[in-house]
């Protein structure tokens, strides 16, 4: 049986940060916390982000994954919610950076698919896959529940370039192209 791998899941935000971690052993998948990180939404925009980096921090810290997935950037109609998220996003990143573990980004639609939700599934739909997967009874915050998700994504994900990297290589052949009479190629006959 291989070693075990774990991966912190983090869907940032602002205000409310959910983090999830997930253990693969072999093809086994192990929940082994999950929850959210809330920052006081009255303070400062860089007070909250300070926060939000010190509450990473400690997560990091406490759970020492082999590897760190955030959820990545989605299209937002508001420009300035968007920035905002992207301050929490740098924030995640370089919390993760700056204790030397490897960090990976997945597209919203990606992880949804990942986890057998579908691209535009919803929060909820996403959280029945989530108990189905990691056998998670109650209720589970959407924020904790997306982390979660990014995390298998990232398990599935390793696990599909683990098995091509296994795979011998097969000798390439280029592909056959049909022949072509000079007539097609506009040559007199």
């Amino acid at each position: 049986m291989s070693a075990p791998f774990r991966v912190l899941g983090i869907d940032p935000g602002s205000r409310v940060t959910g983090f999830g971690v997930v253990e693969a052993h072999g093809s086994r998948l192990c929940h082994l916390a999950h929850g959210v990180l809330r920052v006081k939404g009255e303070l400062a925009l860089e007070l909250r982000l300070a926060e939000l980096f010190h509450g990473l921090a400690e997560v990091l810290a406490r759970w020492a994954p082999d590897a760190v997935a955030v959820e990545g950037v989605f299209s937002c109609r508001n420009a300035r919610s968007a920035l905002v998220l992207g301050h929490a996003r740098g924030v995640a990143l370089l919390a993760a950076a700056q204790g030397g573990w490897p960090v990976f980004e997945y597209a919203p639609a990606l992880v949804k698919r990942a986890v057998g939700a579908g691209g535009a599934a919803s929060k909820e739909a996403v959280a029945r896959q989530m108990r189905a997967f990691l056998g998670i009874t109650g209720a589970l915050r959407a924020d904790a529940t997306d982390a979660l998700a990014v995390a298998i994504c990232h398990l599935h994900r390793a696990r599909v370039v683990t098995l091509l990297q296994q795979q011998p290589r097969a000798r390439r052949r280029p592909p056959a192209w049909p022949r072509l009479s000079r007539a097609v190629y506009g040559a007199p006959r």
